[in-house]
Formats: C-alpha cells, sequence, structure tokens
C-alpha cells in the first residue's frame, strides 16, 4: 500500500515521503481493525481509501496556513484530520465528535501513530461552541460529509476567531448550496472567500472557504437540532 500513496501522491503533485506513506497506512490498518467494531467507513477497498480518503484530507492542505489552531467538527473515523496531521505535522488539531465510540477509536490512533498536538473530544457542536476556552478561539474550522453548508456554517462559524477561516470539504456540486447559505454565512460573521474545484480521480469535489469578519452572535449555534431542523 505505501508504494500505491506514494504513486497516487505523486501523480497529483504533492510531495510525499516514505514515513508519511508509512503513517497512511497503519492508519488504514487501524480503520479496518476499528470498523469491526464501530461503523467508521464503508470504504475499504485499498485504492479507494487512498484516492477517496487519503487524497481527498490532503489535496485542500494548501488552504491550512502554517501552525493553525483547527477544529474538525464531526470528525468521524478521523477525516480530515488524522490524513492532515500525519501529512502536516505542524497543525495543532482538535477532533469533535458526539460518538463516543468514535472518539475511543481516534484516542487510540492518536497513541498508535505517536501523534502530537492532536485530542479527540465526546462533545456536541452546539454544546461546546458555548465554551469560552472553544469559542472563536481557532484559526480555521473544519468539516468533511458531515451536512448541508447551511447547517455546518451555524454549527462551525462559532468556534472561529476573527480572521480566521471555515474550510469546507464539499462534492462539486456545490452551487445550489453555496446559494442558499449566503444567508445563513453573513448572520454568523462570514464572507465567502473562494470555492475551489477539482478532481480526484473520477470524482469532483470543491473545497469553500468562508472567513471570518465579525463575531458569531452568542444565540450561534442554537440548541436542539435546530441548525439541522430550521437552518438559518
Amino acid at each position: 500500500m505505501e508504494n500505491k500513496i506514494i504513486e497516487k501522491f505523486t501523480e497529483n503533485n504533492l510531495k510525499i515521503d516514505e514515513k508519511i506513506a508509512k503513517n497512511l497506512k497503519k492508519f488504514n490498518n487501524l480503520l479496518i481493525e476499528g470498523n469491526k467494531i464501530c461503523n467508521l467507513t464503508a470504504i475499504t477497498d485499498e485504492d479507494e481509501v487512498i484516492e477517496k480518503h487519503f487524497l481527498d484530507c490532503i489535496l485542500p492542505e494548501k488552504f491550512f496556513s502554517a501552525n493553525s489552531k483547527v477544529i474538525d467538527i464531526g470528525a468521524g473515523a478521523g477525516f480530515p484530520s488524522i490524513p492532515l496531521k500525519i501529512y502536516r505535522p505542524d497543525l495543532n488539531i482538535v477532533m469533535v465528535d458526539s460518538l463516543n465510540k468514535r472518539i475511543k477509536f481516534l484516542n487510540d490512533v492518536i497513541s498508535s501513530l505517536n501523534l502530537e498536538k492532536i485530542i479527540a473530544i465526546h462533545s456536541r457542536a452546539e454544546e461546546l461552541a458555548q465554551k469560552e476556552d472553544y469559542r472563536e478561539k481557532f484559526n480555521i474550522a473544519t468539516a468533511r460529509a458531515v451536512a448541508n453548508l447551511q447547517t455546518l456554517c451555524e454549527y462551525c462559524l462559532p468556534f472561529v476567531k476573527v480572521g480566521g477561516k471555515f474550510i469546507v470539504y464539499k462534492s462539486g456540486n456545490i452551487d445550489e448550496e453555496i446559494e442558499k447559505s449566503k444567508n445563513a454565512i453573513k448572520i454568523l460573521g462570514g464572507e465567502l472567500e473562494l470555492v475551489e474545484k477539482y478532481k480526484i480521480g473520477e470524482n469532483d469535489r470543491s473545497i469553500v472557504v468562508i472567513k471570518k469578519i465579525k463575531s458569531s452572535e452568542k444565540k450561534y449555534p442554537r440548541q436542539g437540532n435546530k441548525p439541522k431542523t430550521n437552518p438559518i
């Protein structure tokens, strides 16, 4: 698998060395074992893991400025955080997920790979965002395959400090979501900075970057699943 990783990354103009490839392979092995206990991913084929998980998480690393303090909302099995951390050790990452089984898995990964400056927290985003130690304390919030953009803005922008960014991993078909999210972005103190569309293999992908230009009102994110059931 290591050789395949190096080959795929090189094809996509990403610098890669044996240490990174080895750690990504170890992460894949942990993912396979963890999947037996907890439903972490439906993607298990080696080639698909490399393309749809590893490359997908790491290709946008250019948007993550050096030494950024990052929070990953709905971290799940550790995407994009774990591959990003393996590739970019400078990032200081907090992973947040509401399911304790996934947090246990993420802690096992952190320990097994001897990763530093990365922690996993069991919490709901709407509760954590109201805590002083986390609210508007991050250079970057990120999310991948969690919810629609309107909902994600409410969950994530309150974590981002003014001047920071919300970086969202999305499919290529993003135009309608962006249009529907314009009001939420504005209300939550954001401003659409850029959308970059690209392909990974046959898959269309997009990265949406929203800049935080003013503080989010304290009432956001709303409690009781309202960001999902009644988006701004």
